[in-house]
């Protein structure tokens, strides 16, 4: 570790704070239904949508009938999807010729892009064509991240209500998030990074001939629209397959310090929308603190332990030192433009958020340097997360926490003047477990079933390592993964979309429950016994319930996996 890497580091904070400030006030005021800048453009190319699609905007609906919105808009994207890549051979814009796409890669691909995660178990520019990119991947870029904007912004207007049954419109929150959010950001940031050198285009493909006189062929097509959105709707899934590590996606300094804070400013935005939702920005600046420590203390582990090199390759009489003449540390599966503070902060953002992005190959990471990544999807995918999931996933830790600190005083736990009473907190509960039940379970199934075994490159806990971080990635719908684990085949296409399905589907439909739940509620006022929920004892209860949960239940296979790892190389003994 050094001055110019912890320096490179405090500036993706700062710049990501400035920005998000501002760019919460704007969305709190799209989904309060103000009126905006935009709403002089964009107003009636909203109202259009609603009278061309049949939405009543001002009916509102029971959280039911949002959930059956939300789940259903789903299905039909992943209906067509799977469609388009099943056909993709007979429709234009495919200038490599790509054929068909298999069924089991097109299931696990649909659902992947369905719920925001975007694993890939394919290269992008050797499978899609470019309609696929465009209609498949681009449009589901939009659409799934505009879905979970939306849940977030359900349960924050449930706080805000008092005794009413109705939590808003699922379609008008979506329009909203995608129209005056996510596509406005997405011009600005693709012509960001078409300035910067990112192609646009639909040209076919280059063949050229290398110095050593080898022939390479060089993808071209509509890059930097879809790098865009897969950045700031933290979806992760690249044009090519080596995804940000690609100088056609992220080819100077500057697009690594904005693709960084492009995957965290909206979640972040989030949490600062909700304070001036619930009128009241101290709740807001205390989970801003809780989620950016986490990430910070994330970030630092990684850099830490990346700096510090492999133990079994840097002893006593090995220098591992950055200098000028050498980068120094574990640059194994890193470029070399962006060093080892850029990479470690683009793993902890991007398995801090659902992102999933990579400027870096996390499987070569040391085992400590690896385990961040793996934790912090481990917590839940709460330090930021997912645009709107990260924030509905913080506030139910929040309700866990605040029913553990209303035990400690003997009292009803509160939370905004609402009372958490038994059924917010089984609901809360509900949707936690859901996902060590995922990974553990279909973890387990992975490195014991004949059909599954094949696709672990590695023996020992690095294999183990390999595995849990696979169906860790898909139940936090985050989408990065350990690349020497061969997840394109029957067994895992199908179980992995299976993970993704339940992880985004089985804690949306409790949320929502808990927001009716709320919304019901009648406000009650303060008192001398409310445990107060914006002060830094708050921040630091909550953080500390966040890593117990989710230490409590991995701890065990993260001992066997990435801890066992690091003990046996600093030990000198490799498995």
């Amino acid at each position: 570790m050094n001055a110019a890497g912890l320096l490179q580091i405090i500036v993706h904070f700062v710049v990501l704070t400035l920005l998000a400030i501002p760019l919460g006030f704007y969305m709190a005021r799209v989904f309060e239904g103000e009126r905006t800048v935009a709403s002089i453009v964009l107003g009636p190319v909203e109202r259009g949508i609603y009278k061309l699609c049949g939405v009543k905007p001002d009916q509102e609906q029971h959280w039911t009938a949002y959930a059956f919105g939300v789940l259903m808009f789903s299905l039909m994207g992943m209906l067509l999807m799977y469609v388009l890549m099943r056909v993709q051979n007979l429709l234009p814009l495919n200038p490599a010729g790509e054929t068909a796409v298999a069924p089991d890669l097109a299931f696990n691909t649909t659902a992947s892009f369905t719920t925001n995660t975007n694993w890939q178990n394919y290269g992008g520019e050797s499978t899609m064509s470019y309609l696929t990119q465009m209609m498949g991947m681009t449009v589901h870029n939009f659409t799934s991240a505009a879905t979970g904007m939306s849940i977030a912004v359900a349960l924050i207007r449930a706080f805000t209500r008092r005794s009413v049954r109705t939590i808003g419109n699922f379609y008008v929150d979506l329009v909203r998030s995608f129209l005056y959010v996510l596509v406005p950001a997405a011009v600005v940031f693709c012509l960001f990074l078409v300035w910067q050198g990112v192609p646009q285009n639909f040209d076919a493909y280059v063949a050229a001939t290398t110095v050593e006189g080898a022939h390479q062929v060089i993808a071209q097509g509509p890059v930097a629209s879809q790098e865009a959105i897969k950045l700031l709707g933290t979806n992760g899934g690249g044009f090519f397959n080596t995804n940000s590590a690609h100088p056609y996606e992220n080819p100077t300094a500057l697009t690594e310090l904005f693709e960084v804070v492009g995957l965290l400013v909206i979640s972040a935005g989030m949490v600062v929308a909700f304070g001036r939702m619930i009128k009241d920005s101290r709740q807001a600046r205390a989970i801003y603190a809780a989620m950016a420590l986490m990430l910070a203390v994330g970030v630092g582990v990684c850099y830490w332990a990346e700096a510090a090199g492999n133990p079994a390759v840097f002893g006593p009489e090995v220098d591992a030192a950055a200098s000028d003449m050498a980068p120094g540390g574990n640059m194994e599966g890193k470029e070399i433009r962006f060093g080892i503070a850029n990479t470690a902060m683009f793993a902890a953002a991007t398995t801090g958020t659902s992102t999933g992005a990579v400027n870096g190959m996390h499987d070569s990471f040391t085992p400590i340097g690896g385990m961040v990544p793996l934790v912090n999807m481990m917590l839940g995918e709460v330090i930021f997360g997912g645009v709107g999931v990260g924030l509905h996933g913080m506030i139910i830790f929040v309700i866990i926490t605040v029913f553990i600190a209303g035990l400690m005083v003997g009292r009803t736990p509160e939370y905004l003047g609402k009372k958490m009473e038994s059924r917010e907190v089984k609901l809360a509960v509900l949707s936690i477990i859901v996902f060590p039940l995922s990974v553990l379970g279909l973890g387990a199934l992975a490195v014991v079933l004949p059909d599954a075994l094949p696709a672990i490159s590695a023996a020992g806990p690095h294999g183990l390592t390999e595995a849990i971080y696979a169906y860790t990635s898909a139940t936090a719908n985050n989408g990065s993964a350990f690349g020497g684990f061969s997840a394109n085949t029957l067994y895992h296409n199908t179980a992995l979309a299976l993970a993704m399905l339940f992880g985004r589907f089985a804690v949306i439909v409790p949320t929502l429950a808990i927001a009716g739940a709320i919304a019901g509620k009648k406000t009650v006022p303060a008192s001398a016994g409310t445990f107060p929920t914006h002060g830094w004892l708050f921040v630091g209860l909550l953080i500390a319930v966040i890593v117990v949960v989710g230490g409590l239940t991995f701890f065990p296979v993260l001992a066997l996996g990435p801890i066992v790892e690091h003990l046996s190389l600093a030990a000198g003994s490799l498995f």
